[in-house]
């Protein structure tokens, strides 16, 4: 039964019979009761952008726009342009997944927040009165295994939803009254194994050595994981969702299919449905539904061809173009005396910073929304002692949230 919540729980094989363990920390910083409600949004794509047609040469408020960035010009004063963060990794397709969290998955497993991602990492901080605590939208085909931008504390991938249609639903739709109460007697039955379960493991964490404590404290974690999901769904389950204000969409592709994943996660943010969004454009993205007769993946790998990229662009763009409206209609939207924007931080980039050379270093980064609207652009060192990582902004962001902390990730401080 709680298999279908968040996989398996089998205690873990412990060599040892002594010692102590207790559960992991799940904070990860405290929030301040004074902190405004806040909310955040990441969103990348799998392949980058191209940093010659994206980049400025001039920095501060009068960069000049480029080709790729024509399309947020409208947006200008809404968000802050950054170059010459990342993570310091290397790895291509492989590292893209460290977007949010500055950790490679299969080196994150003797850290104690593992490689958990930004959006998680709040969501615990802030998300936890509403619906869904967190949002994760994407595809599970293309390029590795398909999206992999969002992941838990405990290390584990969160699944995307992957069509307008299961979107909207999720959103908006009710389930009949029968299903509700099938799924308040589950959940009953699942909090009742999960006690046992914790009553076996608080024992056992009793008789276990200090080699073992780690790795029940890892199984603690995503036992707390559960237990959470249970009590949000017994929650939630007789408060009707928010009446929708659009018609439930068709799914059609992962091209034309991007505007209204946008638009449903703005309702969400609206109807205070969730406070915590992911988006990733991923591998299965087809430039066929653009008029481009090639794949994503061989685009990318263009060679420095002009054509090719030429086509390339043409496809980033209609990704810019889509972020840009989201932008507009955020700002659009009133939340209290101020804009959703005014009360959402946005992150647009990539964990792929050239394509063509699979480099993860100069990444691309845009931070729209609240308290990043400066209309900057703002360069820091590719090298040296002043070089400091994406995470630190990380913490920024954090921080602005309310979550009382000065680490994140790999960070070394807090970029502001």
């Amino acid at each position: 039964m709680l298999r279908s919540v968040t996989g398996s729980l089998l205690l873990p094989s412990l060599a040892s019979v002594s010692g102590s363990a207790g559960a992991a920390n799940l904070t990860g910083g405290e929030s301040t009761s004074s902190a405004p409600v806040q909310r955040f949004v990441g969103i990348a794509n799998l392949l980058g952008f191209q940093q010659k047609h994206w980049f400025p040469e001039t920095t501060g408020r009068d960069y000049q726009q480029t080709r790729l960035l024509e399309p947020l010009m409208e947006q200008r004063e809404r968000f802050t342009l950054y170059r010459g963060l990342d993570h310091g990794l290397r790895g291509g397709h492989f590292a893209v997944h460290t977007f949010l969290s500055g950790v490679l998955h299969h080196e994150s497993k003797n850290r104690k927040d593992r490689n958990v991602t930004l959006d998680q990492y709040l969501a615990e901080a802030i998300g936890g009165d509403t619906r869904y605590p967190s949002i994760a939208v994407g595809s599970e085909g293309g390029i590795h295994g398909g999206c992999q931008l969002s992941w838990t504390r405990s290390g584990v991938r969160v699944p995307p939803i992957t069509e307008p249609e299961a979107l909207f639903d999720l959103l908006f739709v009710d389930e009949p009254s029968a299903e509700r109460q099938k799924s308040k007697r589950n959940s009953e039955l699942q909090a009742s194994i999960l006690d046992s379960v914790l009553e076996e493991a608080g024992d056992l964490s009793k008789r276990v050595n200090r080699e073992d404590e780690d790795k029940l404290d890892e199984y603690f974690s995503s036992v707390r994981d559960v237990e959470k999901k249970i009590q949000l769904r017994k929650k939630w389950a007789d408060q009707a969702k928010p009446d929708a204000p659009l018609d439930r969409p068709v799914n059609r592709n992962t091209v034309d299919d991007l505007p209204i994943l946008y638009e449903l996660i703005t309702l969400g943010l609206q109807t205070q449905s969730t406070r915590i969004a992911t988006l990733e454009i991923g591998g299965s993205f087809l430039p066929q539904n653009l008029g481009i007769d090639k794949s994503y993946h061989s685009l990318s790998h263009h060679g420095n061809d002009d054509s090719t990229v030429d086509l390339l662009v043409q496809l980033e763009t209609y990704q810019i173009q889509q972020f840009s409206k989201f932008l507009d209609r955020l700002s659009r939207m009133s939340d209290g005396d101020q804009s959703l924007l005014d009360s959402t931080a946005v992150v647009f980039g990539s964990g792929m910073g050239n394509g063509s050379s699979h480099t993860n270093s100069d990444l691309p980064i845009v931070l729209a929304g609240a308290g990043y609207q400066t209309g900057d652009y703002r360069v820091t060192p590719g090298n040296g002692l002043t070089k400091g990582p994406l995470c630190n902004l990380f913490v920024d962001i954090a921080q602005k949230a309310g979550v009382s902390t000065n680490q994140f990730g790999i960070s070394t401080g807090v970029y502001s």
